[in-house]
């Protein structure tokens, strides 16, 4: 069993806490928490992940003061002016999962300008989830696959695992191994939820813009303890 995940999922949690701990605005909290994606970025791809999966904005999310929302969307559009050319000389190669219509032209604009600049990229994949929910993910591959025997394109009885998952926003991509929780929360809230079916869980107690090394690390070992069995016994893959 390899002792570092092909592919890390993270739900950087925690981003308001810490800054109302601090006395700052929630959206002090978020700008600290891009510094941490920076970092973690740059962990990853030092320590041989191959993907690296991060929830940005879920589709709950929409339902946060508007302010908050507008102020998130403006980061957003910010950090990729900043960060992709950084990116590109690292060989990071940049793609975007979600519902891309319910974000605004501009932010739709930079994201496709940052894959196309990125997308030879042979690196460390960095996959921004934004706008994006497990449950909407899986009903946009159902809607899919409906299309497709309404037309007479597909025999119901065609329709396995396989070719679900092909249609799902990580197709052609491995699924996550471990998943990182920050800012105490023991839950998955809506994120890859088909995808992360095999992964070993890690939730940690540190707010997003405190994770670091040590809790990369510590992340990383906890997945080397793991035996990852997959329906076998243990005696079968030891």
């Amino acid at each position: 069993m390899p002792s570092v995940p092909g592919h890390v999922a993270v739900i950087m949690d925690g981003n308001g806490r810490w800054a109302r701990a601090r006395g700052m605005p929630r959206h002090a909290g978020h700008r600290s928490g891009v510094k941490s994606l920076k970092e973690t970025v740059e962990l990853a791809a030092k320590h041989g992940v191959s993907y690296l999966t991060v929830f940005a904005f879920s589709s709950e999310n929409w339902r946060r003061p508007a302010d908050e929302v507008s102020k998130l969307m403006g980061l957003f559009l910010e950090a990729l002016q900043r960060e992709v050319d950084e990116l590109h000389r690292n060989n990071v190669r940049l793609r975007f999962i979600g519902a891309r219509e319910q974000l605004q032209p501009e932010l739709v604009k930079r994201i496709e300008m940052a894959e196309a600049r990125t997308s030879t990229n042979d690196g460390l994949c960095l996959i921004v989830a934004a706008a994006y929910g497990g449950r909407w993910d899986i009903v946009q591959a159902s809607a899919v696959l409906a299309r497709q025997v309404a037309a007479g394109e597909l025999n119901t009885d065609d329709i396995d695992e396989s070719r679900f998952a092909g249609h799902l926003s990580l197709s052609g991509i491995p699924d996550p191994d471990l998943l990182i929780r920050t800012g105490g929360e023991r839950r998955i809230s809506n994120f890859l939820l088909w995808n992360l079916a095999y992964a070993e869980l890690w939730f940690t107690d540190c707010l997003w813009p405190d994770f670091g090394e040590q809790q990369f690390n510590e992340g990383l070992e906890y997945f080397a303890s793991r035996q990852r069995r997959y329906g076998f016994t243990g005696d079968q893959v030891a």
